[in-house]
């Protein structure tokens, strides 16, 4: 038998450690960084007025509308911005396509800054916040309650972010014997990260459903679980195309190699799309609210409004060719989140009428604490990604083996 050689540029490739995460580094100040630091500094400066002299001295809240934008926003669309994490889990592990594997983590990344600030964000939106412990423990809990399901599931949805995330910081600080024993257990809090989202995103649209009349028919249905788990997903799947596309953008990383990936996502988020509008539709049909479209006022404009923003990915995505276009999967997204975050809108504070005299609409300082919110959510985001294996790229050492 002959050996023949193996060509030098293929054994270079053979020899060529794998691609996994790695931390791309750089500086921590820039001035986008000094625009958010500033951001969160005004929104400080509000949320500790509301801690001194209450949630009057800032907020628009009132006895008819007794939660406002903070409890919509921390909640309600925050966590569903937070769904790359379970979205990717979903396709990863339980639809076994683990081509989507390195994109898990920066997706995971994602989720674990929404959910922790969203979860923590809680403090600000009660009244009694000192009091926040009484609805997990004993004597106090109402395990019949569905705000008790949603605040068990985002608390323990949370911890488990931790761990899945865990890995991450394993390997920068070299624990390789440690990672490999959480390795043999981590299938436990996959299973759970993707029960946990399943439960408790559901559950926000049965929030709903226990208010009856008062939610205007266009929202109002039975099969509000559903469409919120529908929406919830759809976010999860946007998300991971919107961050891919900024932090190839902010970071100057070639985006060429997970395209491939991203076009499935679109495909992915189409046919969830599509399901949704056809329930959606469907029930308004079945419940004879489909008349209502034109003949409630401002509700009727944001409901033709969420629809529209709807039927453009469902629409753009259907053609291949705009797929594999990064410019065209992106608008698709944001169109995609901007009507699922219409959607949680409408359906929490437009459609909401808890009877004549009583009126909402969020305080400029409101609006500033939510923004300050995100501000150290993408803060944190940079930090993490500048400074731990996350964003796939040449790996360390420790990471490509």
């Amino acid at each position: 038998m002959v050996n023949h050689p193996i060509p030098s540029e293929v054994a270079n490739r053979l020899r060529k450690p794998k691609a996994g995460h790695a931390a791309i580094g750089g500086s921590l100040i820039s001035p986008f960084t000094l625009v958010l630091g500033a951001l969160v500094v005004v929104a400080m400066y509000f949320l500790g007025q509301r801690f001194m002299y209450g949630l009057g001295a800032v907020t628009n809240i009132n006895n008819g509308y007794p939660w406002g934008v903070w409890v919509v926003w921390d909640v309600v669309i925050a966590t569903g911005f937070a769904c790359g994490g379970y979205a990717m889990a979903l396709v990863t592990y339980i639809l076994n396509r683990g081509e989507y594997h390195h994109l898990v983590r920066p997706a995971l990344t994602a989720s674990l800054f929404g959910y922790s600030l969203g979860g923590a964000s809680v403090l600000i939106d009660l009244g009694r916040y000192w009091n926040f412990w009484h609805i997990l423990w004993p004597g106090y809990a109402q395990p019949g309650s569905v705000m008790f399901e949603v605040a068990a599931c985002i608390s323990l949805y949370i911890l488990v972010l931790w761990i899945e995330f865990s890995p991450a910081f394993l390997e920068h600080f070299g624990f390789k014997q440690l990672k490999a024993k959480l390795s043999k257990v981590m299938f436990v809090f996959i299973g759970l990260g993707v029960l946990l989202p399943t439960m408790h995103q559901s559950s926000l649209g049965s929030l709903l459903v226990v208010y009856g009349y008062q939610i205007h028919p266009l929202w109002q249905t039975p099969l509000l679980p559903l469409l919120f788990l529908l929406t919830a997903v759809c976010m999860g799947f946007a998300v991971v195309i919107l961050e891919a596309t900024l932090a190839a953008v902010g970071f100057k990383r070639d985006i060429n190699a997970e395209l491939p990936m991203l076009s499935k996502i679109g495909k992915i988020i189409m046919g969830t799309v599509a399901a949704y509008l056809v329930i959606r539709l469907g029930d308004l049909v079945v419940r004879g609210a489909i008349f209502q479209v034109f003949t409630s006022g401002v509700k009727s404009v944001m409901f033709l409004i969420e629809m529209a923003v709807f039927v453009y990915p469902v629409v753009v995505l259907s053609s291949p060719a705009n797929r594999r276009k990064l410019s065209k999967l992106l608008a698709a997204a944001l169109s995609m989140l901007t009507g699922a975050v219409l959607y949680r809108i409408d359906a929490f504070l437009v459609a909401y009428d808890t009877g004549p005299g009583w009126h909402y609409f969020p305080s400029a300082p409101e609006m500033l604490v939510t923004i300050g919110v995100i501000a150290i959510e993408v803060l944190a985001y940079i930090v993490f990604v500048r400074k731990f294996p996350i964003l796939p790229g040449h790996s360390s050492t420790a990471a490509a083996e």
